[in-house]
């Protein structure tokens, strides 16, 4: 009864990695692909791993002070 996520590599995916993940959304699985950010401009790679766990764990409910959240045009991220 917890909820799943699938983070599923990168590319290529074929046909079947992508009904697989389908019929698992049907079933209420998240499909969370790694996709990187760069609204909060990530010096390192490790900025943008923490980003995407930063992330998988607000799916998950839990609080965390790992990634920068969006705020729109106006704010910190994404201002020039």
């Amino acid at each position: 009864r917890r909820p799943l996520i699938l983070v599923p590599r990168e590319m290529p995916l074929h046909t079947g990695h992508c009904r697989l993940m389908y019929e698992a959304s049907l079933l209420g699985a998240i499909i969370a692909p790694p996709v990187p950010a760069f609204y909060n401009k990530p010096q390192t790679v490790a900025d943008i791993v923490d980003d995407t766990v930063g992330r998988l764990l607000d799916l998950l409910g839990i609080d965390n002070e790992i990634c920068k959240r969006w705020s729109g045009m106006g704010g910190d991220l994404g201002s020039e």
